[in-house]
């Protein structure tokens, strides 16, 4: 209940900033946010829930209908947190959300009409975490990480990318964190696509795995590769000079700083590395929280970093990528994800160094 309060003062001092009376909340990873890590989806690949949530400056409401609102109320608790259900029959269109802020400044995570587009706003809002959020999101990076190791221990040459991508959700599920992204690479694949979807294709001596696993409504990321074999030297720089750019991107987001600063300082680790261009061909990640990026950082955001933040950067060069989920500190920041017992190597930027994992050769 401490945070489903506190989030509610962080809303209504939202409502206050951006001066508006009402603000509605469609977006799964928005309800999640408001009603401290509460479920609004039922299709896992829909980015709006079964329920959208209306916030005043003195009332908070769920809008649902006649199949969701008995699952809301008793299993997800909302009334009891202090929500007021407000229901329609699932065979009716409903006119709710619109009865409830009539003659209100609103604002919206989602097209809505009569009310201000407000999505960027609430995204940044998304990232600011309160302490509760932030034990929830080291526990789940914990998972994550967990799940990522026993996953990728159990592929071996002749799986097929299916089968690598049923290992890694049957681990992170079972550790009850959802595999919201599951993407897998094999061999060429790695090479020629920065978001592989799997396929039939068989291992033979390189993969990747990427998972974004999520409990509470929080997200974390991560990616690993293993080569069965000696990893070949053109594929080691690549590595070793992917590793040295999320080094500097790491290294780099620090409290005060703007997402632009940090952006062009993994611009320029790129360039220092001999792959200038390389950034181009992907986006470098960004601020997470309840969405696997809040925000994609682009040059020119002037955004500025704060402590207890969680970032996920992931820079990749063609074969080759590196990913954790890290969490913002005034004195230096927590990489969540860490695999124990993972290879790694040691990055030096301007004096201070991070570790960051290798590939890993069986």
């Amino acid at each position: 209940m401490r945070l489903q309060q506190a989030r509610l003062d962080q809303i209504r001092g939202f409502l206050a900033a951006q001066e508006l009376d009402a603000l509605v909340l469609s977006r799964v990873s928005s309800f999640a946010w408001a009603t401290a890590g509460h479920r609004s989806y039922v299709n896992t690949a829909s980015s709006t829930g079964i329920g959208t949530l209306v916030i005043t400056a003195d009332s908070q409401y769920v809008v649902t209908n006649t199949i969701e609102a008995p699952r809301l109320e008793q299993e997800e608790g909302l009334s009891a947190a202090g929500w007021e259900l407000r229901v329609a029959p699932w065979y009716q269109g409903d006119e709710m959300v619109g009865q409830l802020v009539a003659g209100k400044r609103t604002g919206a995570d989602t097209p809505l009409t009569g009310a201000r587009d407000v999505s960027e706003e609430v995204a940044w809002q998304r990232s600011l975490l309160l302490p509760e959020e932030i034990e929830r999101i080291r526990l789940l990076g914990r998972s994550c990480a967990e799940a990522m190791h026993a996953a990728i221990r159990s592929v071996a040459p002749g799986m097929t990318e299916y089968e690598i991508d049923a290992h890694l959700a049957y681990e992170a599920e079972r550790r009850g964190a959802q595999a919201i992204v599951n993407l897998i690479a094999t061999d060429e694949r790695i090479f020629r696509f920065r978001h592989p979807l799997p396929t039939a294709k068989r291992l033979e001596n390189y993969a990747m795995l990427v998972l974004c696993g999520r409990q509470n409504g929080l997200v974390c990321s991560i990616t690993r590769l293993v080569h069965f074999g000696k990893l070949p030297d053109s594929l080691r720089i690549k590595a070793d000079a992917v590793a040295q750019v999320d080094g500097a991107f790491i290294l780099a987001t620090q409290p005060g700083r703007t997402l632009d600063a940090i952006f062009a300082d993994g611009q320029a680790a790129y360039a220092d590395t001999g792959f200038a261009d390389e950034w181009k061909y992907h986006h470098q990640g960004g601020p997470a929280g309840y969405e696997p990026r809040e925000l994609i950082a682009v040059p020119g955001m002037a955004q500025t970093v704060v402590a207890n933040q969680v970032y996920a950067w992931n820079p990749s060069i063609a074969g080759t990528k590196s990913e954790d989920t890290i969490l913002v500190g005034a004195g230096g920041n927590e990489v969540l994800t860490a695999i124990e017992g993972w290879p790694t190597q040691e990055i030096h930027v301007g004096g201070r160094s991070v570790v960051r994992p290798a590939i890993l050769e069986l």
